[in-house]
């Protein structure tokens, strides 16, 4: 049952910290065997000496390395031989909390290669892409995307200027008013996997199989039930609805 408590602490829990692993596996050790247990520190120090720390040399082994004898623990032998636990187990691609057998040989110094590497320069950063999508209309956001049911958003005409403009250059893949949801509706198909789509208008401009300019009128807004002209405008990459707020230039038409 031990080992699958220590299967479960640190192989399924990779993103557990070193602290919180050692805390949560010396609770599972006091529920499992009942005995007492050692509180260890940040530094993984234990915070007493241990009573017989493992010695400073063993014959049979290279300078450098250390042959574990019976009750050997990583933190008593990082002790003796003045180490930190953390970096004895990582000598020895173990846990800090790994339990050792008698006669198996682990290295308590440092590794020769051990050296510390400058961090890369920062890569410098890219400037800001270009807006993708011109603004279709001159107006104003009064529904923005993804409020309720909504999958783009809606503008609302500002002066008298009606007319909904194609939002960059493409073709016209839908002109009619087949879709309910949507009323009079046309449909663009753009580079890059972008489709715009333009709904709830009064008249429509454009036919299909047309190719459109960014900015060419494709139709006029309707008028809602508060006497306000308005559209919809809807953004498709890849065929999945994304904000179109997020490729429209910031400043407005």
């Amino acid at each position: 049952m031990e080992v699958r408590l220590r299967r479960i602490l640190f192989v399924e829990r990779p993103d557990v910290g070193w602290t919180v692993r050692a805390m949560l596996v010396a609770a599972g050790a006091a529920l499992v065997g009942g005995c007492t247990v050692t509180p260890w520190t940040d530094s993984w120090q234990p915070t007493h000496v241990p009573q017989q720390p493992a010695p400073r040399a063993s014959s049979g082994v290279l300078a450098g390395y250390y042959r574990v004898n019976s009750g050997d623990t990583l933190a008593s032998i990082a002790s003796a031989f003045g180490q930190r636990t953390l970096d004895i187990a990582s000598w020895n691609h173990l846990a800090p909390t790994d339990m050792l057998a008698p006669g198996q040989v682990l290295r308590v110094a440092p590794p020769p290669s051990t050296t510390t590497l400058a961090p890369p320069p920062a890569a410098a950063q890219p400037e800001a892409a270009a807006p993708a999508l011109a603004w279709p209309a001159h107006g104003t956001v009064t529904a923005p995307f993804g409020a309720g049911k909504n999958h783009g958003i809606v503008i609302t005409a500002t002066g008298g200027d009606r007319t909904v403009r194609a939002a960059a250059p493409g073709r016209v893949v839908y002109a009619g008013s087949g879709v309910a949801a949507y009323g009079p509706l046309v449909i663009l198909k753009h580079e890059n996997g972008l489709i715009t789509a333009y709904g709830h208008n009064e008249k429509l401009l454009v036919s299909e199989g047309d190719a459109v300019s960014a900015g060419e009128p494709v139709a006029e807004m309707s008028t809602d039930a508060s006497g306000r002209s308005t559209f919809e405008f809807e953004v498709r990459r890849n065929g999945k609805a994304v904000d179109p707020l997020g490729l429209l230039p910031r400043n407005g038409y």
